[in-house]
């Protein structure tokens, strides 16, 4: 059972980013929090995918979602099941993504 830090990622522009896979048989809870390092807005986009680097319409918790240059976003209390992954998307490069949280072997 893990816990702490689960997955990081430097956002590239325009391109689907895997930061987290939840292993076989686990249960994890997370926060995700994106820090924005360029000096312009962003538009991110957060999904619990099935398919890696893949995002269904029914599978995001964020859509376009601003965040100001230098800014932060945060999202608290997230659940995943086993092999559901964390999958995050920006317009723009210089992004950091880090989750952090708590599996459980179910």
């Amino acid at each position: 059972m893990a816990s702490g830090r689960l997955g990081t990622a430097n956002l590239l522009a325009t391109t689907i980013t895997d930061v987290y896979t939840v292993p076989a048989s686990t249960l994890t809870s997370l926060n995700v929090n994106i820090c924005n390092r360029n000096n312009a807005v962003a538009r991110i986009r957060i999904a619990l995918s099935s398919v890696s680097v893949t995002q269904g319409n029914d599978e995001y918790i964020e859509f376009d979602t601003t965040i100001e240059a230098y800014g932060i976003l945060e999202r608290t209390a997230v659940l995943l099941g086993a092999g559901q992954i964390l999958t995050v998307y920006s317009d723009i490069a210089d992004l950091s993504v880090v989750a952090t949280g708590i599996e459980e072997t179910v």
